[in-house]
């Protein structure tokens, strides 16, 4: 039995980040557990064609961003890890400073206190101090910044070929075998 991957989607721009890693998980038969903040759920109309529904139907199980007695709020249930794509600042605040206000930040804090792997596209630019010092102090409790960085070598066509190599990259953090960008073979 394959454990699930929580992925959150927050408000930050970037929810198609998110969407992708769903529909790869789902492709794959590897259970997502979702959770949504509310922004995010705006964010699926703003940008991108994807209703609500049919971004919930990718998950194994979806939870409200306020139901902090979920399954997820408890180290106790078993999962792969959590993975927020993409990751609001307001969100790494609240992970960093263990401020669990909400079902999406405490999920990822008890990832971290079960040790287990939290990966955060965290997605803002230009970058303050006090972003990069939430990213340090995130950094140090255990998660892994992943910012969805462009990436070239693979030669991307199309935006969702960007997309796509951040995702694998992503996915790589968990182990979870794909083949959505081809890797560096070297010179």
């Amino acid at each position: 039995m394959t454990l699930p991957l929580i992925v959150g989607i927050s408000g930050a721009t970037g929810a198609i980040y998110g969407i992708e890693v769903l529909k790869v998980l789902h492709e794959l038969g590897n259970p997502a557990h979702l959770i949504l903040s509310e922004t995010a759920v705006r964010n699926f109309s703003i940008e991108t064609d994807y209703s609500l529904d049919e971004v919930r139907k990718l998950a194994a199980e979806v939870y409200s961003n306020k139901d902090l007695a979920a399954a997820v709020s408890s180290g106790s249930f078993p999962t792969q890890g959590m993975l927020i794509a993409p990751c609001s600042m307001k969100t790494l605040s609240g992970i960093a400073n263990s401020f669990s206000q909400n079902l999406l930040i405490r999920a990822a804090d008890v990832t971290l206190k079960e040790r287990r792997r939290l990966v955060l596209l965290a997605r803002e630019t230009p970058l303050h101090k006090g972003h990069l010092e939430l990213m340090v102090k995130a950094t140090d409790l255990g998660a892994i910044i992943l910012p969805p960085v462009a990436a070239f070598y693979h030669r991307p066509k199309t935006i969702m070929d960007i997309v796509h190599q951040t995702v694998g990259r992503a996915l790589d953090q968990f182990g979870i075998e794909h083949d959505l960008f081809e890797r560096w073979k070297g010179v």
